[in-house]
């Protein structure tokens, strides 16, 4: 008898028995495929409507916005407020926006400026279901159980972004802009549903909204930078962003103007490069029980510089490819130890606000590469 109470003890701490990693999991994994449909359908449909590139960028500039300018205050709500009431209402907000834009489109009533606004709103909700996603996650998993979570979440979306450009150009050719955006609603239904079912431990620490909110900013910036631990990490990823966004800027011009690559090949590129990160996030778990996290920290540093240097003197699109699947490989191990540490580290009521003041640093310096990238190309 005490043999079975602690077999039952046990088993609802198993990752995959955990109904509340479960839910996140499948809600994430199907709202993510939508999201490679809206990813490639909004450009092209912006420029059928405009003819311009300018408008095409813009569009991507609005959606970057809210990474860098809310990022902060985003994290003071994540923290003041239930994190499943945050997570089913921008989920709702997100599916009310994409509904406004399949609306318009039905009705030829379409324009640039809704798309702006909408799409604005859109990546708004977005980036506060991740952020309240992110501080969730130590609330229904264990802290031995971390890295796994962080290294499933990490490979299944992976996956779907390896396959979903492909079957999101294959749904354009098969459908119209209307009918694939609806996918992408579908999916944030499915991902607002899913959440109604998480049930969160009462005792979740969330702060009341009594402060001020540059107290509660104020008080995200000093965890994150007296913590030294997160701090070192989160400076180290905002120099190894800065370089990626070279590489992003100036890649496909390279492949396509200098090495002659068409456009399939450049594709097939990127498929190759999105295998390491795969790879990374499945044997990430297993190398973590034989090197400390530090280690791999650092190793996986060296192997990016390495990957760097390869991409110099690669004479093919497919060695560029395999290049980057060496550097996704060692990118995708570092981010799930860095996000597995920023969650051990940190004090749960902090956490929202931690995740956001981090997240704008480590992308401040994105916008400023593509811009060198671009005058260099």
């Amino acid at each position: 008898m005490a043999v079975q109470t602690a077999q039952q003890r046990s088993a609802p701490f198993t990752l995959w028995r955990n109904k509340n990693f479960l839910l996140i999991w499948f809600g994430s994994m199907i709202s993510n495929f939508g999201m490679q449909m809206y990813i490639i359908t909004i450009p092209l449909l912006i420029y059928d409507i405009s003819q311009s590139a300018l408008a095409m960028s813009t569009m991507r500039a609005i959606e970057f916005f809210p990474n860098i300018f809310i990022g902060m205050i985003v994290g003071v709500f994540v923290d003041r407020f239930n994190r499943k009431k945050m997570m089913a209402w921008t989920s709702f907000i997100q599916v009310a926006s994409i509904t406004g834009i399949i609306l318009l489109l039905m009705t030829d009533q379409l324009a640039i400026w809704h798309l702006y606004i909408l799409g604005f709103i859109l990546s708004s909700a977005g980036y506060t279901f991740g952020n309240a996603n992110h501080s969730v996650l130590p609330q229904i998993v264990t802290k031995e159980q971390l890295t796994s979570a962080n290294a499933q979440m990490t490979f299944v979306n992976t996956f779907i972004q390896m396959i979903g450009p492909g079957l999101a150009g294959a749904a354009l050719l098969v459908f119209s802009y209307t009918s694939t955006l609806m996918v992408y609603m579908v999916c944030l239904f499915i991902l607002y549903i899913c959440v109604q079912f998480i049930r969160l431990p009462a005792d979740n620490h969330t702060t009341k909204p009594h402060n001020s909110m540059l107290r509660d900013i104020k008080e995200g910036i000093d965890e994150l930078f007296f913590n030294k631990t997160l701090l070192t990490p989160t400076i180290t990823i905002l120099f190894v962003n800065f370089a990626a966004s070279l590489i992003t800027g100036v890649l496909i011009f390279y492949v396509k103007y200098q090495l002659g690559a068409t456009s399939a090949q450049v594709g097939l590129m990127f498929s190759i490069s999105a295998i390491g990160g795969l790879l990374g996030a499945a044997i990430i778990n297993h190398i973590r029980k034989q090197f400390g996290r530090g280690n791999i920290f650092t190793f996986c540093l060296l192997i990016d510089a390495c990957a760097m240097g390869a991409l110099i003197v690669a004479p093919t699109w497919w060695a560029i490819g395999i290049s980057l699947a060496i550097r996704t490989f060692a990118i995708t191990m570092s981010n799930i130890v860095y996000f597995t540490i920023r969650q051990e580290f940190t004090p749960n009521h902090l956490l929202g606000r931690v995740s956001g003041t981090s997240s704008m640093l480590m992308k401040l310096t994105l916008p400023l590469g593509l811009f060198i990238a671009g005058l260099w190309a």
